[in-house]
């Protein structure tokens, strides 16, 4: 590759990291970077393990912080998710998939910004009326858009992003049931793109080159997040996510 390529692949690999331990919107960035530069096929197995290496220092820094409960809700609608992402790939075309993605995002930032303008922040323990079904119903939805996304794309952090904002969770709570989340789903997916060929020894070998940049990303964002005032946090993740949507829209 010429050298403006692989310094391309070096700067989505520090923005995977950084994704993976300050913000999470940014990783569609990476994305996006990959898909430009590699093939199609190549870029999702690229990412994948690049996404793995952040997965790690994600769990190191937030593991304490997750909400398993959040996880265990999710659960059932991430797999429902995963299995239609699965179904959609085999008929569709790659830019039927992203413009379908970016449609998907784009409506779950308009939801969730309306949510949050018509429901201000209520003090613990006085709970809406509904609000325990309406939740519900929520992680069903962000469940299985989640699972879809991240089977099609590697794009699933914008939407758990949107539910988490959506649902007001603390930075630290947000990063590290994102951390959990999407570690064991991006496990999950290896031996599907193993058992497809995508994992080639092309591939690990472009990884191992890249994985010094996703660690040195990662512990740049550690730094970061203990830094941030929650509503700059908020604001980041949405301008993010709205650029990596816009990009895959259009």
């Amino acid at each position: 590759m010429e050298i403006w390529a692989w310094a391309l692949l070096a700067f989505a690999a520090l923005i995977a990291g950084l994704g993976k331990t300050a913000l999470p919107g940014s990783s569609t960035i990476a994305v996006v970077i990959l898909a430009s530069v590699l093939p199609a096929r190549t870029s999702t197995a690229a990412m994948l393990l690049l996404f793995i290496v952040g997965d790690v220092f994600a769990l190191i820094a937030y593991r304490r912080h997750a909400d398993w409960r959040t996880l265990l809700r999710l659960a059932p609608a991430v797999v429902v998710g995963l299995l239609v992402g699965a179904v959609f790939l085999a008929v569709s075309t790659d830019g039927i998939v992203r413009r379908t993605i970016g449609v998907i995002l784009l409506a779950m930032i308009a939801l969730t910004l309306w949510r949050r303008h018509r429901a201000p922040a209520r003090p613990a323990g006085d709970a809406e009326p509904g609000a325990r079904a309406s939740g519900r119903i929520a992680a069903g939805a962000y469940g299985t858009l989640a699972g879809f996304t991240t089977m099609v794309a590697n794009s699933g952090g914008p939407v758990m992003s949107m539910y988490f904002l959506a649902t007001r969770t603390p930075v630290k709570v947000f990063l590290g049931t994102s951390a959990w989340f999407f570690a064991i789903v991006n496990l999950t997916k290896v031996p599907f793109l193993a058992g497809i060929g995508l994992l080639t020894p092309e591939v690990l070998l472009l990884d191992l080159t890249l994985a010094p940049m996703v660690v040195i990303g990662a512990l740049i964002g550690i730094r970061i997040a203990q830094r941030m005032p929650q509503q700059l946090f908020d604001r980041l993740v949405i301008a993010l996510t709205i650029a990596g949507s816009v990009y895959l829209l259009f």
